[in-house]
């Protein structure tokens, strides 16, 4: 395990909302579409199920997204950005079905902010262990979803969004193979 299990969570969550806008396709068009988003991430908490509070995450959504090309000092700013307007206040929390994990803000606090201190509590420890480097955009010539690559050999490339590793890796076997015939 490279980081805390609350922490890899909070990092798959903000892999898959950024990846809610990849490749010119935004599945948050409505607040039933966001909605559906926080129960398949499990997300606690209250909820306007608004148009106000839809156009706040997607203002979070991008700001995450831009973390996955900033350097370790602009990614580190923007995380205490996300700290200081959410009023953070780390708190060890036990719930539902989830083990101790920390909460930062309150379930009543706006959902954009708790969703943004529940992705930047999780980037502090990714900037903390200089594994910025696992955060990737996929390598698809034709794809702009972004990647966390947590496996032990650095090896993921590719998103989970479509099947990027799987065409390329058909392109790859085809170029060998006419390669190979002449």
């Amino acid at each position: 395990m490279l980081f805390a299990p609350d922490t890899e969570v909070a990092l798959r969550s903000v892999v898959n909302l950024i990846n809610t806008a990849a490749n010119g396709e935004d599945s948050l068009r409505t607040p039933a579409d966001l909605d559906a988003f926080l129960d398949a991430e499990e997300f606690t908490g209250t909820r306007a199920g608004n148009e106000a509070e839809l156009r706040s995450v997607k203002r979070l959504r991008s700001l995450l997204a831009s973390l996955w090309s900033a350097d370790e000092s602009t990614a580190a700013k923007t995380v205490n950005q996300l700290l200081t307007e959410a009023r953070a206040l780390p708190q060890l929390v036990k719930h539902d079905h989830w083990d101790w994990h920390l909460h930062a803000t309150m379930p009543e606090a706006p959902l954009a902010d708790r969703m943004g201190t529940e992705a930047a509590m999780a980037i502090i420890d990714v900037i903390r262990s200089k594994e910025m480097d696992r955060m990737r955009v996929c390598a698809a010539d034709d794809c702009d979803a972004v990647v966390l690559d947590l496996s032990r050999n650095r090896s993921k490339r590719y998103c989970d969004t479509g099947n990027c590793a799987n065409r390329a890796h058909v392109a790859a076997y085809r170029a060998r193979k006419a390669a190979s015939a002449e």
